[in-house]
């Protein structure tokens, strides 16, 4: 049985939002700016559904504020390899899963970031699909420079926008919201748009949404497997349209501490400090069919775990870890998504930090 492994990166491998960190660190209100940027993400991908935009392109809008503030290609390189924070037990678990299967990993982020974290985790890039650019490639006239500053400030000022539950276009948002999003339209798609730094919005092409749904079918093309075959792992917004992929087709989705978008499109939800959890699905899934993994994880228990066919080395790190109380694994169904959705978006925000885990 040949199965293939993939896996976003930040949240079910490591615990930064790089790109959240880089901004906040090289731009003055950076953490404000980019979470004003990344819930007008949400919004444009979720709710307006923009024509031509994708959920991800976070990492597009706020290239041109990073370039009006001299970071560079060697910058942004030093900063993601000196700030990598991973989850617990992800070095093992993808030595492991490599062991077993081909895997990938997956993930909007820039490319010098997922460079870093192949460094550190030896493992090859040629196995990733990220966010190719380079920031040394585009120049900025004087007076865009100045502009992009005024407009970083101005957007930092802006209140987040909150989306309200079962919100179906702009008009479900309060009046304030609707207009901090009309004017970030203005700024992006009018003003921004036609300045030098506009170029950005033309050729870089953040591997988010639909990008990471055509990432797998590559992936899949590589190694001669069916979607079936395929386990993928995330834990965001931008991993909706590959969940939809791989679950229609029959293979298996695990939302790794993950916000609302993740729990509501995966089949299973873990909440785990460690990575040692997706090593024991991954290792489940290398031998049975969709099906009797998910009765296994149904049953979650230490008993269950003993009974199945897992590795000895996998399953005794599990308990030596976890001797008592296991992290938590459910299948999520229409009955308890609600509750998953506020108990994994809680464990998240607690495993890495409330300012990235609250990021769309």
């Amino acid at each position: 049985m040949k199965r293939v492994f993939l896996s976003d990166c930040e949240g079910p491998i490591s615990k930064n939002d790089n790109a959240f960190e880089a901004t906040a660190h090289f731009v003055p209100n950076g953490d404000k700016l980019f979470a004003v940027i990344s819930k007008y993400d949400d919004v444009l991908a979720d709710i307006v559904k923009k024509p031509g935009y994708n959920a991800g392109d976070t990492l597009k809008l706020i290239l041109p504020f990073l370039k009006a503030y001299d970071v560079t290609d060697n910058a942004l390189r030093e900063f993601s390899a000196q700030h990598l924070l991973l989850i617990a037990g992800s070095r093992d678990t993808l030595r492991q899963v490599r062991n077993q299967m081909d895997s990938f990993i997956v993930s909007t982020s820039y490319e010098h970031y997922i460079r870093a974290l192949c460094d550190t985790l030896g493992f090859p890039f040629e196995n990733t699909y990220c966010t190719r650019l380079s920031l040394d490639k585009y120049g900025l006239p004087e007076r865009d420079t100045a502009q992009l500053r005024e407009f970083a400030a101005e957007i930092a000022q802006m209140p987040v926008v909150t989306i309200p539950p079962n919100a179906k276009s702009l008009e479900d948002f309060s009046p304030r919201h609707q207009e901090t999003v009309t004017h970030l339209d203005d700024i992006f798609w009018e003003k921004l748009s036609r300045m030098a730094a506009g170029i950005v919005f033309r050729l870089v092409k953040p591997v988010g949404g639909r990008e990471k749904a055509e990432a797998i079918k590559d992936a899949a093309r590589k190694t001669d497997v069916s979607l079936s075959d395929i386990m993928y792992v995330g834990d965001s917004i931008t991993d909706v349209e590959a969940f939809k992929l791989v679950r229609e087709a029959g293979g298996l989705t695990v939302s790794f501490n993950g916000n609302e978008y993740a729990v509501r499109n995966a089949e299973v939800a873990v909440q785990s400090e460690n990575n040692v959890v997706t090593a024991i699905i991954a290792d489940l899934f290398s031998k049975l069919d969709q099906q009797q993994v998910l009765q296994v994880l149904e049953n979650w228990s230490h008993e269950t775990i003993k009974q199945a066919s897992i590795d000895k080395t996998i399953r005794e790190k599990l308990f030596m870890l976890y001797p008592d109380v296991l992290p938590k694994v459910q299948i999520v169904t229409a009955e308890n998504m609600e509750i998953l959705v506020l108990e994994s978006s809680a464990f998240r925000k607690r495993v890495r930090g409330e300012a990235v885990g609250r990021l769309g």
